[in-house]
């Protein structure tokens, strides 16, 4: 054993990919739910302005500045249990990340004055995902470098993490618009308070059973042992932040991050008013979401071999250029066939998908930079730091397609206007066009861990480790 990690004997395979895969499944059965539906909610059903919605999103941000780097200083300096150092986390706040997730879509308070349904909305978000999503998102997502120190074996993590969110996105996104909306008076398809607040009740209850089984199947091998000695100073709020601000491949991830985030989730949400208000056609919209999901596993077959061959940063450059290209083809010829709309998304969503792939394997190469680079080991903070920058990303999003919503006028009255429409189907396509086109450029541009470069970090630390042998 090394001087300052001790590695359990159990292998590592499908059990622990299975076990990772559950824990985004998990995450994503209430933060899908969140980026994708919880504005069409507040503005439809609840009677809140879109704008409103935006700002009380980005307003949790700030919560997050905090908690969010709270959480990883509290991951780093925490002692391994038998579990290991991140695993109990995940048991401990399954049942409040549930819980608080679903007081958010409370249809049995739309009668309420204005001021309460808003107040309402600040305290249940920032409850689900400044405190208890971030309690349990943090230390999910820093255990990936405890479960294996092998680059191939974190790709598997990355690959499967994403395979779990993405069976959560098909469940949510062509489930809910087949269940959750109905026809009004006047013909319009419109969304069902009521079912939805019990749809939202019934992925809190299957998150918690798919981050059960992550606990029970995954397994932390590589630990810090009690000898790891850090200096005080060295481990401090003020000088973690000081070197992030000097890590080039942190600061640029987590630009990357933003951007992505802008695009994907402003695409997700903004699903919910092209198909509906645009095409009139929900059933559409659940088809996209099952055409989605084969786009990202045929990603996740080529993720892999093609990240081995070529760098993860590299492959992420060109799928995010083909996923900007399609947004602006459908964007200058506007299809008028619903069908045609679904079959270029779902070329779109091949490009996104072979970023999504990778990114998470992304963030365990910038820790291990990270490491070479300050001499100290800080999963935990790296990670809280990045998992922020992604909830900047969503908040962008709500923000963005909150604000562009209330700039071309659209309100419950006003939802089936040409003008409105037409603008609806601009924010949903331009947007996301632009975030991928800049997504590229910055991991072409300033990101710095192309392959090269990482094949060097992973054998500067297999040396560093075997000198503390």
């Amino acid at each position: 054993m090394g001087k300052n990690r001790e590695v359990i004997d159990r292998k590592f395979g499908w059990r622990d990919k299975l076990g990772y895969l559950f824990g985004d499944f998990g995450n994503d059965f209430t933060f899908i739910l969140s980026s994708s539906f919880l504005l069409k909610f507040y503005t439809d059903v609840m009677g809140i302005s879109a704008a409103v919605v935006g700002v009380v999103m980005m307003v949790a941000r700030f919560v997050d500045a905090f908690t969010d780097v709270a959480m990883g200083r509290i991951c780093d300096r925490t002692g391994a249990t038998a579990a290991g150092k991140f695993k109990p986390w995940i048991l401990r706040m399954c049942g409040p990340v549930a819980i608080a997730s679903f007081l958010i879509y409370q249809s049995g308070f739309a009668d309420m004055p204005i001021w309460f349904k808003t107040v309402w909305l600040f305290v249940t978000y920032i409850l689900w995902g400044s405190i208890f999503y971030t309690a349990i998102n943090i230390p999910y997502g820093s255990m990936a470098s405890a479960v294996s120190a092998e680059p191939g074996d974190r790709q598997s993590l990355s690959t499967y993490r994403s395979i779990g969110g993405t069976l959560a996105g098909l469940i949510i996104g062509a489930g809910v618009p087949l269940l959750a909306y109905k026809t009004d008076a006047a013909g319009n398809t419109v969304l069902d308070g009521g079912s939805f607040t019990f749809i939202a009740g019934v992925f809190s209850v299957l998150a918690v059973g798919c981050y059960l089984l992550c606990y029970l199947l995954t397994t932390e091998r590589v630990k810090f042992s009690s000898e790891v000695k850090q200096k005080k100073e060295n481990s401090s709020v003020f000088v973690m932040l000081k070197n992030a601000a000097g890590n080039r491949a942190l600061i640029s991830i987590i630009a990357a991050s933003v951007v992505m985030l802008l695009a994907q989730l402003t695409m997700q949400s903004m699903a919910n008013y092209v198909y509906p208000n645009f095409y009139g056609n929900t059933t559409a919209q659940s088809a996209s979401t099952i055409t989605m999901v084969i786009a990202m596993f045929v990603a996740a077959g080529l993720a892999k071999p093609l990240a081995e061959r070529f760098g993860k940063a590299e492959i992420s450059v060109v799928s995010n250029l083909l996923a900007a290209v399609v947004c602006f083809v459908i964007f200058f010829i506007r299809p008028e066939n619903v069908w045609m709309y679904v079959a270029l998304m779902t070329l779109c969503w091949l490009g996104l998908g072979m970023f999504s792939m990778v990114n998470w394997s992304l963030i365990t190469d910038v820790i291990d930079y990270s490491e070479l680079k300050n001499g100290i080991r800080e999963d935990g903070s790296v990670y809280a730091l990045y998992s922020f920058a992604r909830k900047l990303g969503q908040a962008a999003a709500a923000g963005v397609s909150g604000g562009l919503l209330t700039l071309i006028g659209y309100s419950d009255a006003t939802a089936f206007e040409p003008s409105v429409t037409n603008g609806i189907f601009n924010i949903s396509t331009l947007v996301p066009a632009i975030g991928f086109l800049l997504l590229a450029l910055i991991l072409w541009f300033w990101y710095p861990l192309h392959k090269k470069q990482v094949e060097a970090n992973v054998e500067k630390l297999k040396k560093k480790r075997d000198e503390n042998v």
